[in-house]
Order: C-alpha cells, then structure tokens, then sequence
C-alpha cells in the first residue's frame, strides 16, 4: 500500500524521548502501521499478531494507543478524503448507514441493545459516499434511535477539497431507510440543501418482473 503509506508517513508523530535514555532503536513505524491496520481491519486479538510482522504485541498496542491520543487516524481519515476528492472520487449522493457492532459492554456510550436481549452495548452510526466511502462516524448507545444521529452525522462531515473550486462538505441528497422517516429530518436537509431519499414508513416496495404478465 505505497499510496496510503505516502499519506500516512508525514502524519506520524515523532517518537517519544525515554527520559531515562537507553533503550532500543524505535521499531520501523510502517511495519508498525501495517500490523495495527491489520488487527484493525481483520479482527484478530492483539496477542494473535502474526510474528511475521516483525512487531511485538506491546508495541504495536502502546503505539496504537499513542497514535490514536495524538489524533492520527481524525488526520488521515482528512487526508484520505482530500486525495479522492481532488480526484473527483467522492459521489456526493451520500447514504446514511447504521451498524451495529458488539462493542464496548461497559463506559457512557453504552445502553441496553433493543436487539440483543438488552445487553449492554453501543450502534456505529455512519454516513458515507454512495460507494461506501465513510465520510463521517459516530458512536451512541445501542439504545439510541438511528434518527437522532442523523443531524450531527451530517454537521460532522469535514471540509473536503474538490476536483475544482472551494471545499466541499455537503451531499446532493441523502439516502436512508425508513427508520429515518420523520418530517423535521426531512425539512432540516432541505433547509441544507440537501434532497432527502427517505424510504417512506409503512411503504411498500413494488417489484416490476419484464416482460411477465401475471
């Protein structure tokens, strides 16, 4: 991944100076990125790291946790976006999603899943490109109504440069499902000038099959 390692490596923060002195050379800090995206993206427990990444289990967790305190993922998530939006990569027909992921069972963002048996737990909320392209996250209880993220999902969007012209941090329309159907959401993104594709409530979905007469 040269690409994303080109827009990671001026975004690293400097290595910490023991004050005591000593100590060995500071591990390779892409191995080290590459062995963190990989827990991250794979699932696997930080003490299953794979050796063959020439990373220890401590090191890649303590840097994950300093880098992660230093803002490095806010940054590149930044630069992620500017490079495809100066590409013209983004499709501003933004999508918003809703996940929900085991998470954490214990801390404020958590409730009793209203889908799990009550279950401590917290909801992913994200919008994204029409592509899938996280373009803003949010964490919440599991028992938080999909609608109540909605607005600060959109607030939080970043400024993202364009192919041409200023910034940009506004979609074109927003597609989301039916737990998003209530008539100030709907105002509120028009008042945005965004175009609102909300599956309506109690809608039912009429399927055309070609050429067939029943």
């Amino acid at each position: 991944m040269p690409e994303l390692w080109a827009l990671v490596e001026p975004l690293i923060p400097p290595a910490k100076v023991r004050p005591q002195g000593g100590g060995s050379s500071r591990t390779d800090p892409r191995a080290v990125f590459t062995a963190i995206v990989f827990v991250l993206t794979s699932g696997c427990a930080w003490r299953h790291l794979p050796p063959s990444f020439g990373v220890s289990v401590p090191t890649a967790h303590r840097t994950f946790t300093e880098w992660t305190k230093a803002g490095l993922w806010r940054r590149l998530h930044q630069a992620v976006l500017d490079e495809l939006g100066s590409q013209g990569l983004i499709d501003w027909s933004a999508r918003s999603v809703t996940e929900h992921p085991s998470g954490p069972k214990r801390g404020e963002l958590t409730g009793p899943s209203p889908t799990d048996r009550g279950k401590p737990g917290s909801k992913l909320h994200v919008v994204s490109d029409r592509a899938g392209l996280p373009l803003a996250v949010g964490i919440s209880a599991a028992n938080t109504h999909d609608s109540k993220a909605l607005k600060p999902l959109v607030n939080a969007i970043p400024a993202i440069r364009s192919r041409r012209g200023p910034r940009r941090r506004k979609p074109t329309k927003l597609h989301a499902d039916k737990a998003y159907d209530i008539p100030a959401l709907r105002t509120w993104l028009r008042r945005h000038g965004i175009v609102p594709r909300i599956a309506r409530k109690g809608g039912v979905t009429q399927i055309r099959a070609k050429g067939a007469m029943s």
